[in-house]
């Protein structure tokens, strides 16, 4: 691995560690957007999901929620102080929270039924090797959401940019990387107030499994 891939991480934690204790004020308003993005999951109880990138817990919930007391509930994130603010809220009661780099998840092969993660994708330092990392932790026939609460377009107009033909999340760059990782994407939403991509595992063989 080269030395930007390595320093990745680092730079992603000084970023959001800097930022944790005020990350909820600045969109106090994303709760229902993340409750809608878990629920069109459609999980069921006693299902195993993991919040990829879980930041300060907001769709930690919900997640507990739609698996029911039966399921397990894990979020995941590469900074301290985002999962302190998690625990702060109370947004970890009923859930394990991992203190790791989810592009090297300490979880054995095929041990989860679906993957939620917000925002991920834009701060994995290798996104096909990030994405077949939470393709080797979900079950064939298990289910991968990519949201943001709110679409491209908006996201950039916020940032002062503009959208690039190279964005990953576009639907037309995201479908192969997503295929090469292991996943099937079989829903896609890009408008101004939700961004969600829904995908899932492909089997052993590499066939499709059919509609989330």
């Amino acid at each position: 691995m080269n030395d930007a891939l390595d320093d990745h991480p680092h730079e992603v934690r000084e970023f959001f560690g800097s930022r944790a204790d005020g990350w909820d004020a600045r969109f106090p308003d994303d709760g229902p957007a993340y409750a809608a993005g878990v629920a069109a999951m459609g999980l069921r109880e006693g299902d195993r999901v993991l919040d990829a990138g879980c930041g300060t817990g907001r769709a930690l919930p919900a997640l507990r929620a739609a698996v029911g007391a039966r399921g397990t509930v894990l979020g995941a994130d590469l900074t301290p102080e985002m999962l302190t603010v998690a625990v702060r809220e109370g947004r970890q009661r009923g859930t394990g929270l991992l203190l790791t780099d989810v592009s090297r998840l300490p979880l054995r092969d095929a041990c989860l039924d679906a993957v939620f993660a917000a925002g991920l994708l834009s701060h994995l330092a290798e996104p096909s090797a990030g994405l077949a990392e939470l393709a080797r932790c979900v079950r064939p026939g298990g289910r991968l959401a990519l949201f943001h609460p709110i679409g491209r377009r908006a996201l950039a107009a916020r940032k002062g940019r503009q959208i690039t033909p190279d964005d990953l999340r576009a639907e037309r760059n995201l479908r192969p990387v997503l295929a090469e990782s292991g996943w099937d994407l079989v829903s896609y939403v890009d408008e101004d107030a939700r961004y969600l991509a829904l995908a899932v595992r492909r089997g052993e063989d590499g066939a499709p499994y059919g509609q989330v």
